[in-house]
């Protein structure tokens, strides 16, 4: 049975070409780029070069990247790192009710730590209100944390508004751009963020590796401490292979986004079109501010997980959410911000799709999710209340 790979958000297979520009990093020019010898200046040039590709496809000066294990701690490294070294100056921090558990947690760990955090409410399709957000701002307000896209719904976030009421406000502005990177085009300059975090998994690269974009003139502190790496940034010995295989991967995407995306967008556009014709499902995030990979859905009277197993059978490889979570049996805190009963969040699809997908990929998708959910309604204790709606 042909697989067919739908949850690109959660990861994505290592481009060819990615794979090729990494080979010789494993091996043959293995040096430790702190090194002084030939070896070690061989991976230092590899290093920089790659800090230069990734800088251009943001629009950043490459002193302005530092490299770190992933999205993860890039969000730690900014929330944290920019909490501590502000803290004479305020201890308000304000973010969002949808956004990463990786933020989330660190903004929960920080209150622990003495500082005040306001978690933004956002309306059914998962957008901020800017008003809400100027009006939560306070005199000791140091961070605006907020999401560009959300991994799960998929709805883009009016980062540019929120940049503006952050500089008007003398206040640092971070974004998790973790799923918009390589989708649709950034510029931080245009953004007006003072920090960006990123992941090389979620645009063809290696996991295990991504970085954080930190605006010249940003007080931010470390996160790990050590032999002074990434400029006293970002402590321990860099992951040459995996940095070169990240800039690789996201010059790749730069470069052909203008032609994959407006492909992928059509697919996406079919899979919502179709999918919303099956009797109680909807529509989750924003019909048209969203990324061009994502369809989420929510199916009255199923659970989303039997969904899951049901195309899995049938080779489709789905998500309920933020794969961080899928096995936890809570529902999904983005979809219960966004106003979903439990019950509906536990109906949720995500489907995610990359550049590898084709017409036929989305087609048996679109057959084998109508008929799961029929078979799964059939099954379903609600049967007696979904007749009755339908």
């Amino acid at each position: 049975m042909k697989r067919i790979y739908m949850d690109h958000a959660a990861t994505t297979p290592v481009d060819k070409r990615v794979l090729e520009a990494m080979k010789p990093f494993f091996s043959d020019k293995f040096g430790n780029a702190s090194s002084l010898h030939t070896e070690g200046q061989e991976a230092r040039e590899a290093l920089e070069k790659s800090r230069e590709k990734l800088a251009y496809v943001i629009g950043a000066d490459p002193k302005e990247i530092i490299f770190t294990s992933g999205g993860t701690e890039s969000n730690n490294f900014a929330l944290k790192g920019t909490a501590f070294a502000n803290k004479n100056k305020g201890r308000h921090i304000i973010t969002t009710k949808i956004e990463h558990d990786c933020v989330l947690n660190s903004a929960r760990w920080l209150e622990k730590q003495g500082f005040d955090v306001t978690y933004l409410p956002v309306d059914s399709y998962g957008m901020v209100n800017t008003n809400e957000l100027e009006r939560a701002i306070r005199d000791d307000t140091i961070l605006i944390s907020i999401m560009h896209a959300n991994n799960e719904i998929g709805t883009i976030e009016p980062i540019e508004d929120i940049a503006k009421i952050a500089k008007e406000h003398n206040i640092y502005l971070h974004t998790d751009a973790v799923q918009t990177v390589g989708k649709i085009k950034i510029d931080v300059k245009k953004l007006g963020v003072d920090m960006l975090s990123m992941s090389s998994h979620k645009i063809y690269g290696p996991k295990g590796v991504g970085a954080l974009f930190i605006r010249g003139g940003t007080k931010i502190g470390p996160l790990l401490h050590g032999g002074g790496h990434e400029r006293n940034m970002r402590s321990g010995t860099e992951n040459v292979v995996g940095i070169v295989g990240m800039a690789e991967a996201a010059k790749i995407a730069n470069r052909e986004m203008q032609t994959v995306m407006p492909r992928i967008t059509k697919f996406r556009d079919k899979l919502i079109r179709e999918l919303l014709n099956i009797p109680n499902s909807y529509l989750s995030g924003h019909p048209e501010k969203r990324l061009p990979i994502n369809a989420s859905f929510y199916f009255k009277f199923i659970e989303g997980e039997s969904l899951i197993l049901k195309l899995d059978d049938r080779g489709i490889a789905a998500s309920t959410g933020s794969a961080c979570s899928s096995k936890s049996l809570k529902p999904s805190h983005v979809l219960l911000a966004i106003g979903l009963k439990p019950e509906e969040a536990h109906g949720s699809l995500r489907l995610t799709l990359g550049k590898e997908n084709t017409e036929e990929d989305v087609s048996y998708t679109i057959k084998a999710v109508s008929e799961s959910v029929e078979e799964l309604r059939k099954m379903s204790p609600f049967k007696k209340t979904f007749e009755k709606v339908e």
